[in-house]
């Protein structure tokens, strides 16, 4: 009796163990076939700027690309506001299943974490990078009819005129730019603030403001064209669309070696597998000779970097940021 109540025993652990590792080949297959399948529908690209902007001309660009390697529309949807914060936080509490990406300038994103207390979203956790995709420089720009020709020039103008120059910016990427710049030369300057960048430039090409820190890709024409004078631009190496201008450490100004960097993001949650696949398409669209020759065309860099690379750069940029808003003292609710 007691043996056959043993033997029982032994039988029944040996079904319920084999019942066991039944459903978990099962619950793999399924998830399996789950991942095989992605995408199986649309996926919407949130640019949380206004249309017409360099985001948003590198989304439309690598979205055509996009849609061609994962075999499902790529959608870009313009969710604008509060300098990104509106369309970061609807791409952050999004289902992290890999059907909404963003796709944020890093002077954005960073900048929002490291001035704002209190986000909607939680800039470290709730949104992870697939890749930084590329990056493009910043130039110090003037109107021609300041007579300088070099950022040692325009600081000695501006003890002579301290009260006369003004500088205009669209947000708070461009604000700490002008304002590290001070810091580091002793440029005495007033800033101007605009409701965007677009503004600001326009009345620095009319002559209403000196100067302005602007992305390279909007204001390169107007220097070309010979209604603005580029002074220096950021990165470890001149641009290759204007070459005569030199960078910031050239001149001996610190704090500007590295470019605006473009970031494509998913929610936090996403699975490890959707990730790989998303940064091999990007990294294959990036790559392609009408991405390349657009970003080329623009003076900006393509990157492709890994997620892990991604991951550091933004951590590292955040610090940054943190530490100069810091210094300065800009500090927003």
């Amino acid at each position: 009796m007691l043996k056959g109540r043993t033997v029982t025993s032994v039988r029944g652990s040996r079904w319920f163990r084999n019942a066991a590792v039944g459903a978990c080949l099962a619950a793999a297959a399924v998830s399996g076939l789950a991942q095989q399948s992605y995408p199986s529908r649309a996926i919407r690209l949130i640019v949380p700027l206004a249309p017409g902007g360099t985001t948003d001309i590198l989304a439309r660009t690598m979205a055509p690309q996009l849609t061609a390697g994962l075999g499902q529309p790529v959608v870009v949807e313009n969710r604008g506001g509060a300098g990104g914060v509106v369309g970061t936080e609807v791409a952050a509490k999004s289902p992290a299943d890999g059907y909404t990406l963003l796709l944020i300038s890093g002077d954005s994103y960073n900048v929002n974490a490291g001035v704002y207390r209190n986000l909607p979203f939680d800039a470290r956790k709730d949104l992870k990078p697939v890749s930084l995709l590329a990056a493009s420089p910043n130039m110090l720009s003037v109107h021609p009819s300041l007579p300088v020709k070099s950022v040692g020039q325009l600081v000695a103008l501006s003890k002579t005129r301290p009260k006369d120059l003004n500088y205009g910016v669209g947000g708070t990427a461009g604000l700490l730019r002008m304002e590290l710049l001070k810091i580091n030369t002793g440029l005495m300057i007033t800033n101007i603030p605009y409701k965007g960048s677009g503004p600001a430039l326009v009345d620095l090409v009319a002559g209403h403001i000196q100067a302005g820190f602007f992305n390279l890709v909007a204001t390169a024409p107007f220097v070309e064209s010979g209604r603005l004078r580029g002074l220096i631009v950021s990165g470890r190496k001149r641009s290759d669309k204007l070459p005569d201008v030199p960078t910031a450490g050239e001149v001996g100004i610190k704090g500007f070696e590295e470019n605006a960097g473009y970031m494509i993001m998913v929610p936090g949650a996403t699975p490890t597998d959707i990730v790989t696949r998303l940064h091999r398409e990007f990294v294959k669209a990036l790559n392609t000779p009408e991405v390349k020759a657009r970003l080329a065309s623009e003076g900006s860099e393509v990157i492709g970097s890994t997620t892990e690379l991604a991951m550091a750069t933004l951590q590292r940029d955040i610090e940054q940021v943190a530490e100069l808003v810091r210094r300065i003292g800009i500090r927003q609710e």
